[in-house]
């Protein structure tokens, strides 16, 4: 999950190398680095962020035309300046920047320490470095060859960069199962761990595939290859520059930024994919393959985290909606129990970055097996949309806080309105019920602008929970998978242990938790479960549980069972998930703004997880 900046070609190559380091922090915080060749192979390291690497080497010979650099999140290794990338063969020859996990990294290991090698690090990234080096030397081998030979002998995942000081006129990057992008510019080449950073230098990129090695050369030139020495011609894209400056634009994090921007983002998917003069939904995804999802007997959503939460909304929707069975399976899982897949299954992957391992793991095991793959994802280009038979984009533009807000917002967006394009497919939405239903998603943007008006409130109401140490959310229907996402914000952002459960499976277990310390939040926003919401809420209250009550407008719920009780505004049941998140992504980030945590670089945590 770490990020890997290099350039060759620019007039300060490492100045480029740095401010691509920025960008792609959120993939890793806790160390950094940067190699530059000047006449000779500098290398500066720090345990910390880019800033202290900034500082670390502001006075440090850092001209020249070729660099290469890194932020990490540590996998094999603590988080300590040695450990931290650019890693250097015993030599001083290479130098190399890694993301991914060389799973067999210890047989290496012991097969170079036989050799004579020493180490001066914890990490595998080290061993691949030490690794090429020997091939370099044992068989007196170009650096391109000596990284493709090597690679024979390398199981795991992994996208890296690297250096010879020998001939500095030239970079290889390699790249299996961890994403590698190549900017191409008028002054050189830019390699990075995704595109973000390249939008404002480069015109065209190059999308690394699985088992391809590219070699860039100074002079403008370069070469693709495939692990079998076979010559590949990479197929070239245009990118869309863009001269933007990622700001918090007044606000204090840009976790609240993006909280903010969350009715722009919905009324910008609503546009994308709405026509709304013919009231009708407009997803050429599924127009182009309509025989396909009519037929569909069962779809399968794969996705981790947030996106996993976004998946079980999607199965309520689509099932109540359009009447086709759905099941969500946690990416991570689906690959190793054998899932039966069959090619009249559709399976979803949803993943924000598109470059998540475990759910790009599932899509191939998906298509492997025949079955029809959809990608929904945040960014165009990545791996898991190049891997699927067709792709929907949410419009949430680039996240930069880790704990997504705008993103689950804009995939919940774009599956509610999947889930009714199927449902009138399928014949289970008549076209004037789907215009009814359209006309009330275009309020949405509106009702969570006035959702956001409940932020001084919950402000205040947040330095009551801020020194707590467990915190429980519940919820029915389709507001349990919204009490998950917003246990995982507060654990993700402050720290405090959080669990989201179904109201009625509290008594199963989580009930014996609740005391006068517990602050339970419920989210009683769907009108179909009130009545059974209560008795639950009666339940804690018995047990002296603090309970927060998130409801909607004219919806009544008795004084006395609640502590405090949240107003949002009302919208129609199949729209709550939208609303109801808006106050728990508050409170998470007030409860951490007062605990002093860093909200937008919660620690242990990166936001594109690229490994296993």
């Amino acid at each position: 999950m770490c990020g890997i900046m290099a350039n060759i070609g620019s007039e300060n190559a490492a100045r480029e190398v740095l401010a691509g380091l920025k960008k792609l922090e959120y993939r890793g915080y806790d160390s950094a680095g940067v190699a530059v060749f000047n006449n000779a192979l500098n290398v500066f390291k720090v345990k910390g962020k880019v800033a202290d690497l900034e500082d670390h080497v502001k006075n440090q010979p850092m001209a020249g035309l070729v660099a290469l650099g890194h932020t990490r999140w540590a996998t094999h290794g603590v988080p300590a300046e040695n450990n931290a990338h650019p890693h250097m063969s015993e030599n001083g020859r290479l130098a190399m920047v890694h993301n991914g996990i060389i799973e067999n990294y210890q047989s290496l290991k012991n097969f170079l320490i036989e050799k004579g090698y020493s180490f001066k690090s914890d990490t595998d990234s080290e061993v691949l470095v030490q690794y090429i080096a020997w091939y370099q030397d044992h068989y007196q081998l170009e650096l391109t060859e000596a990284v493709r030979r090597s690679l024979g002998d390398v199981e795991g995942s992994f996208a890296f960069v690297i250096l010879d000081s020998t001939a500095p006129n030239t970079m290889v990057a390699a790249k299996n199962d961890n994403p590698l992008v190549v900017g191409i510019s008028g002054s050189g080449f830019y390699l990075a761990s995704d595109v973000f950073p390249l939008t404002e230098s480069c015109d065209k990129v190059i999308y690394l595939e699985d088992q391809e090695i590219i070699t860039v050369h100074l002079e403008g030139d370069y070469e693709v290859i495939d692990f079998e020495n076979a010559s590949i011609t990479p197929e070239v894209h245009t990118l869309e520059r863009k001269d933007t400056v990622y700001s918090k634009e007044g606000f204090d994090s840009f976790m609240l930024k993006e909280i903010y921007e969350q009715p722009e983002i919905i009324a910008r998917t609503l546009k994308s994919y709405v026509d709304t003069n013919l009231a009708e939904i407009k997803i050429e995804a599924i127009d182009l393959h309509r025989r396909i999802f009519k037929q569909a007997k069962r779809i399968v959503i794969v996705g981790c985290g947030t996106s996993w939460h976004a998946g079980l909304i999607a199965e309520y929707l689509i099932e109540s909606m359009a009447g086709i069975h759905v099941e969500v399976e946690y990416a991570s899982e689906f690959r190793y129990r054998d899932p039966l897949i069959s090619t009249s299954d559709i399976v979803i992957g949803i993943s924000q970055s598109g470059e998540t391992a475990d759910t790009l793991a599932a899509i191939k095991l998906a298509n492997e097996r025949g079955a029809f793959t959809y990608g929904i994802i945040n960014t165009p280009g990545s791996t898991i949309a190049r891997h699927t038979d067709a792709v929907s984009y949410i419009k949430a533009g680039v996240e930069i806080g880790v704990a997504s807000t705008k993103a689950f917002t804009g995939q919940v967006s774009l599956l509610t309105l999947i889930a009714l394009k199927l449902a009138t497919i399928t014949g289970k939405l008549h076209p004037l019920q789907c215009k009814k239903s359209i006309d009330e998603f275009l309020e949405v943007p509106k009702m969570m602008q006035e959702a956001l008006l409940t932020d001084q409130l919950l402000g205040d109401l947040s330095q009551n929970w801020v020194n707590k140490e467990s915190a429980l959310f519940l919820g029915r229907g389709l507001n349990f998978p919204v009490a998950l996402e917003g246990a995982l914000k507060l654990k993700e952002i402050s720290y405090i242990h959080a669990e989201g459960y179904p109201a009625a499976e509290m008594k199963h277990g989580p009930i014996a938790l609740v005391d006068s310390e517990m602050p339970v939040f419920i989210l009683a926003t769907n009108k179909s479960a009130l009545l059974k919401l209560t008795s639950n809420i009666q339940e804690i209250k018995s047990r002296k549980g603090e309970v927060i009550i998130i409801r909607n407008a004219g919806m009544e719920i008795d004084a006395a069972l609640a502590d405090y009780q949240i107003e949002i505004p009302a919208v129609s049941e199949f729209l709550t998930p939208l609303t109801t998140v808006v106050p728990l992504q508050l409170i998470s980030y007030y409860i951490a703004k007062g605990r002093g945590c860093n909200i937008d670089q919660p620690r242990n945590l990166a936001k594109s997880v690229t490994v296993e």
